[in-house]
């Protein structure tokens, strides 16, 4: 008769961990979604057309520029306004300027009228300007998508550098806002009316044409930095992107994960070009999240992320991206086509003006604090 090894009894202890531990091997059932996502086809359409235009709105503003320094400018050609959308410290000062009087400047109005179109777009739809319209975002997206055919992959900063380096443009923010909060309406409409606010978008093309060496170093810096980190310009420097993210904390939208259908795959985190945990969250409430869709175009799962509406509504009303789409055309063809209609879209200010002024735009002087002729 041999004697067994006696069998210890399964204590009630053991059950739970073995438990848990197959259900962490558990897979969540994928159900596919069946509807085909066209969110980033036309997102990426929005960025050629708008590219295009500012291309277009430059080959303009160049030969309109050239026929003064030639002198074979007509006196009825004005600029083009929307040249002015690349004045954004202009149209903070000139909304400003409009919040304490109430009167719409009559230099540069078109940059005033063009920053809260796209600060409207940031309280409706994140910062979908950053990632649908804004040339400069646009070119930066597809210098880190040659980064991922050049490498395989863009490079990620370490945490503990990425932090305070994202600080760096909210900095720069918090410097323009604070010379700015400083001016009186006086002030700001004697610097727009100087030699150097006149010609602030002339002296803008003139660094461009008239490129130095320090200026080439800094862009191709810049450039490479964009090849190997993704948006590196948007998430660490742009001021104009930092002032949107503000808005867009405020905005009623959020990227919205349902954690039941989600079947934690982790693409959505890995494609999100902010680097945000999509997840690990429920919704996305980061000043980083430029609503560009990407997450929700790659997500595999049907229903488990969308774009929604606050969470007063249960479920939550979810906005599909072809809304998103629309309400970005509108707001900005709405905007600029009902100033023009009403007549204060382009600055009002006499050819004889420009004709002085802009052939020796690169000898304009920026007005200091102390001047005489701003402070006033």
């Amino acid at each position: 008769m041999t004697a067994q090894t006696p069998r210890l009894p399964e204590t009630p202890l053991l059950q739970p961990v073995a438990t848990l531990a197959k259900a962490a091997k558990a897979k969540k059932k994928l159900i596919r979604r069946t509807a085909q996502d066209h969110s980033q086809l036309v997102r990426r359409t929005f960025q050629a057309a708008f590219l295009l235009l500012n291309v277009w709105l430059g080959g303009v503003f160049y030969f309109w520029v050239r026929g003064f320094e030639t002198g074979t400018s007509s006196a009825d050609i004005a600029p083009p306004p929307g040249i002015e959308g690349w004045l954004p410290i202009a149209g903070l000062m000139n909304l400003k300027y409009f919040l304490l009087t109430g009167v719409v400047p009559s230099i540069h109005p078109a940059a005033m009228f063009l920053l809260t179109a796209f600060l409207a777009m940031s309280f409706l739809f994140r910062k979908a300007f950053c990632s649908w319209l804004c040339p400069v975002g646009t070119l930066s997206e597809y210098l880190s998508l040659l980064g991922k055919k050049l490498f395989g992959r863009n490079f990620r900063i370490w945490r503990w550098i990425d932090i305070p380096l994202r600080g760096l443009k909210y900095l720069l923010l918090g410097f323009f806002v604070w010379a700015i909060s400083t001016m009186s309406a006086a002030a700001i409409a004697n610097f727009m009316r100087s030699d150097y606010g006149l010609v602030a978008g002339v002296k803008m093309l003139n660094f461009f044409r008239y490129l130095g060496e320090t200026g080439l170093i800094v862009i191709g810096i810049l450039v490479v930095a964009s090849v190997l980190v993704e948006n590196f310009w948007c998430r660490y420097l742009c001021p104009y992107g930092a002032l949107l993210g503000f808005a867009s904390l405020l905005s009623p939208m959020r990227i919205r994960r349902e954690p039941e259908p989600c079947i934690d795959c982790g693409k959505c985190a890995n494609v999100c070009p902010s680097n945000l945990p999509v997840d690990k969250l429920v919704t996305i409430k980061s000043a980083e999240c430029t609503g560009c869709l990407e997450c929700v175009a790659i997500c595999p799962a049907e229903g488990a992320l969308h774009l929604a509406l606050p969470q007063l509504a249960k479920p939550p009303r979810r906005v599909p991206y072809w809304a998103m789409a629309a309400g970005i055309a509108l707001l900005f063809v709405g905007v600029v086509g009902f100033t023009k209609i009403i007549g204060v879209w382009e600055s009002r200010v006499p050819a004889a003006v420009y004709r002085q002024l802009v052939p020796r735009a690169s000898q304009a002087r920026h007005p200091m604090p102390g001047d005489p002729d701003i402070s006033r």
